[in-house]
């Protein structure tokens, strides 16, 4: 079953979220290399975007850049570090691209804005504008970070959830099926989480995103699923309401 909305966009009424923010790390972009933009994994991830979109569900996506270069990386070579990290925010323009076109080669309509004005390339952020977008089944791929230094690209993630009024954030990991008290490849004894609260996020530490990112999404009340991005239709069983991976909701 299906409703129909301004501008002919179906939403399917069975699915758990409406409008979402993807997280999607630069690292998964990367594959098995390691390192800079993988094509054919581009490719499998806008196809999955791209089942999820004909849902009708609306879709923003923050870019990562880690496959290209990372502030931290910078500052330990000697960089200064707000310089490291404005390199680091073009990284996440150059994947925010190379997504963008390969959704639009499958027919996707995708809007990249940037925190940075680069207008031969992209959008500048304009939040009401990136709204518009949503409502009308567009795409919209937020890159360069919040277009400040000292701030992660998680961050930029609950930021924009909360300016664009998300129902969740959806953290897509690489081969990461989850939240786990340990790190399962080195500690048989880890125990994966099915559901945590923000404030167990913080409290104990879990690496899931970094405290200043916690923080803004248990302010403002913003859930997340943490899931493996590699595993096929994840992204989809993860809207329309499948318990995979883990959720982390509520401050208590």
């Amino acid at each position: 079953m299906s409703l129909v909305i301004n501008g002919g966009i179906s939403i399917m009424s069975n699915t758990k979220y409406k409008r979402i923010v993807l997280k999607v790390s630069g690292e998964a972009l990367a594959g098995d290399q390691g390192f800079g933009i993988n094509p054919e994994i581009v490719k499998v991830v806008a196809n999955e975007i791209k089942s999820v979109h004909d849902l009708g569900v609306q879709i923003a996506i923050v870019c990562g850049g880690g496959n290209i270069w990372r502030g931290v990386t910078g500052e330990q070579m000697g960089m200064e570090r707000a310089q490291a990290d404005y390199m680091g925010m073009m990284a996440t323009v150059m994947n925010a691209l190379a997504l963008q076109d390969n959704l639009e080669s499958i027919g996707v309509p995708t809007r990249v804005q940037t925190s940075i004005e680069m207008r031969q390339i992209a959008e500048p952020y304009i939040r009401r504008k990136a709204v518009r977008h949503l409502e009308k089944g567009r795409v919209v791929i937020f890159a360069g970070g919040t277009g400040n230094p000292y701030f992660s690209t998680d961050t930029t993630a609950a930021l924009r959830a909360a300016e664009i009024d998300a129902d969740v954030i959806l953290m897509a990991k690489n081969n990461v099926d989850g939240v786990y008290s340990a790190d399962p490849n080195t500690d048989s004894s880890a125990v994966k989480f099915d559901t945590l609260t923000h404030l167990d996020i913080i409290n104990k530490g879990l690496q899931v995103m970094d405290s200043t990112a916690s923080t803004l999404s248990m302010d403002n009340d913003i859930p997340l699923v943490v899931f493996n991005l590699n595993e096929p239709n994840n992204i989809k069983k993860v809207v329309e309401g499948a318990n995979i991976g883990t959720t982390i909701e509520g401050g208590e």
